[in-house]
């Protein structure tokens, strides 16, 4: 499994060509994605399901630029499950039950009510890590999305780690 997310790390690196920050943003996320989900025991499955959907959520950014000039969330939620499907239909590897879990992923990453299953939540957990800093958020922020948010003990402890 290591080999296959291994190989999407590298077909989405040449999807974001030219784009380090989107590349370094994925690598960010599946890292601490792979992190939590391994502290917290999740089975084989629904970890190779979490770790790829970390590596491809935001999939979405530059069709949604392109379409609309905007990335935000509910766009990137919309445009990503297809970009998604094709790149992972590309790759052989994945069964079609592990696409449509991600892609279902990919089209609520940006949502944060209604959080149903440890791979969504992680995911969640893991994307915000790396948005926190990337975003600046004041500490403010910063504890309401702890409150809000966060439900993993993983999650808490690199939170608390980073922001304090």
């Amino acid at each position: 499994m290591k080999t296959q997310h291994a190989n999407l790390i590298a077909a989405m690196a040449d999807y974001d060509a030219g784009d380090a920050k989107r590349i370094q943003h994925f690598i960010k996320v599946h890292s601490f994605a792979a992190a939590i989900a391994t502290l917290e025991k999740v089975d084989e499955e629904t970890q190779f399901i979490l770790e790829t959907a970390a590596i491809v959520h935001d999939i979405g950014i530059h069709v949604c630029e392109q379409k609309y000039g905007s990335c935000n969330g509910k766009l990137q939620e919309k445009e990503g499950p297809e970009e998604a499907r094709k790149l992972l239909m590309s790759l052989h590897v994945y069964t079609a039950e592990q696409i449509e879990r991600v892609c279902w992923l990919v089209g609520h990453h940006h949502t944060y009510k209604d959080i149903s299953g440890i791979d969504y939540q992680i995911l969640i957990e893991a994307d915000f890590l790396v948005n926190i800093l990337e975003a600046n958020l004041s500490a403010t922020t910063i504890q309401q999305i702890k409150n809000n948010i966060f439900r993993t003990s993983s999650g808490l402890h690199f939170l608390k780690a980073l922001y304090g």
